[in-house]
């Protein structure tokens, strides 16, 4: 069975009563909720930063990190004692699988906390669980911008974006990023803070 055909009565006086609908009758083209994002008397509203995250090899880095050292502390701390002085000294070794579950949480918690934004000024990071702290580098003040990668960051493909500044107190650092990443947001750093430096 077709619905909407003209034999239909309800939908051809709908057609009608809409056809007769004067001006004064229709919606406006931008109703209340279209205004409602136009700047209002303040000026423009403030463009959200679009936030990056950290590659998840700094995690796996990390974690495999976490593990090699508290799985060591607890071989140390339930063998030994259960071998030279009694069977029940091996329940020593359950302080640092506890230590080791808090921290394999807690390291997660840490890396999805860790973000940057490039803005047309400036550089956000921001970090923190517990206490979230959020740095603003702006570009003029950048005096020198480094990629570092150690032994271990390099095994796993990772480098580290040191950023120094005219203040110390806004020096940064942005770890665990793949290199080529690292490198492109040196080169844009750099030349962002060469031509900020230039415009003072």
């Amino acid at each position: 069975m077709e619905t909407g055909s003209p034999d239909d009565p309800g939908t051809a006086g709908a057609t009608r009563a809409a056809d007769r609908a004067g001006p004064a009758d229709q919606p406006s083209p931008a109703g209340p909720a279209d205004h409602a994002g136009q700047a209002g008397p303040a000026g423009p509203a403030r463009e959200e930063p679009v936030w990056t995250g950290l590659p998840p090899g700094l995690l796996r880095m990390r974690r495999l990190l976490l593990v090699v050292w508290l799985g060591l502390l607890t071989l140390a701390a339930g063998v030994l004692p259960a071998l030279f002085l009694a069977p029940l000294w091996a329940a020593l070794a359950l302080m640092p699988l506890a230590l080791l579950a808090w921290g394999w949480v807690m390291l997660g918690r840490n890396w999805r906390s860790w973000r940057y934004a490039e803005r047309a000024d400036d550089l956000l990071i921001s970090r923190g669980v517990l206490w979230r702290e959020e740095t603003v580098v702006p570009y003029g003040r950048m005096q020198l911008v480094e990629v570092r990668s150690g032994p271990v960051e390099r095994h796993f493909g990772l480098a580290s974006v040191q950023l120094h500044t005219a203040a110390a107190a806004t020096d940064a650092t942005i770890p665990g990023l793949d290199p080529a990443e690292a490198e492109r947001l040196r080169d844009r750093l750099t030349e962002l803070g060469e031509a900020r430096s230039a415009g003072l």
